[in-house]
């Protein structure tokens, strides 16, 4: 007679092991597909969807040149502003309003202290270097001379490069009334291992633009939206993104020893996998907004 099959029989302690595994496979895996293939899809996406809606604004004339929209409402984090092509690098990125974690995740983020690229003074856009399509993962790349444009509401400007520097290298001299310039600025480093702040100069070689009015000043833009900042505006989302996350963790042992090891796994798998991508997303608002 054939041998009875093996039933394997989980002790507590088994099942407390699997699940911490379980857990700990889903945050990682959650947390470095944020990071990678799908914040380079959702990067895409979010351009597409930008890129439609500013262009309707441009031919309806109604893209913003200050810090409010047409109807002098403030314009939201992630609002589209411009598109900046830099031809020598292959980019071509709308900019976004904005410069926290969560929004340079959409593209490059403009701070909202500065003017808009073009109006008389100095613009800072800030974006990417690795995570979420890296838009600004070459610009050290950039040598004196070089041409670039940015497509705003005032029409298309022309910038030249000036240099790149880095911490303790001196600024360029100060503007002149009139002037304009555009600063780009990425995270310095080993891709996601941000070591300091890169920084490109740009001189505005076409018409300058009259600055819009900007209710932001430097005094009172908020820390997430500096340099290498990150954003905790949003650390309830992640405790209740953990929450839940336990939640199902809960019903997984539950249903292991209910319907048994393989039906279990067979219904958890994609709802733990969904539930590290959401732990996981609001996690990655924690990471630096320039990483």
């Amino acid at each position: 007679m054939p041998a009875p099959p093996t039933v394997l029989v989980l002790t507590p302690a088994d099942l407390l092991l699997r699940t911490i595994l379980a857990i700990v496979a889903a945050l990682i895996f959650g947390f470095l597909a944020n990071l990678t293939v799908l914040g380079n899809l959702q990067h895409l996406v979010s351009q597409q969807q930008l890129t439609d809606t500013l262009r309707v604004e441009l031919a309806q004339g109604t893209a913003p040149v200050s810090e409010g929209t047409v109807d002098k409402v403030l314009l939201a984090d992630g609002a589209p502003l411009a598109i900046i092509d830099i031809p020598s690098l292959g980019v071509h990125e709308v900019i976004v309003e904005g410069s926290d974690s969560g929004t340079t995740r959409l593209g490059p983020g403009h701070r909202r202290d500065t003017v808009l690229p073009g109006q008389a003074g100095i613009s800072v856009v800030m974006g990417r270097a690795a995570a979420y399509g890296g838009p600004f993962a070459r610009i050290q790349e950039l040598a004196p001379g070089q041409v670039f444009t940015v497509l705003t509401g005032q029409g298309e400007q022309t910038f030249e490069v000036i240099g790149v520097r880095y911490a303790g290298d001196p600024a360029p001299t100060p503007l002149a009334a009139g002037e304009s310039r555009l600063i780009l600025e990425t995270a310095r480093g080993a891709a996601f291992v941000p070591g300091g702040v890169a920084r490109v100069d740009a001189v505005l070689t076409s018409e300058t633009q009259p600055a819009g009015i900007r209710q932001t000043s430097y005094v009172t833009l908020p820390a997430s939206h500096k340099e290498l900042a990150t954003d905790t505006t949003t650390v309830w989302a992640l405790a209740f993104a953990l929450q839940f996350f336990l939640l199902i963790e809960l019903a997984m042992i539950w249903s292991f020893r209910r319907v048994g090891l393989q039906k279990a796994w067979t219904v958890f798998i994609p709802v733990v996998a969904v539930g590290g991508l959401f732990v996981a997303d609001q996690a990655v608002r924690l990471l630096p907004n320039l990483l």
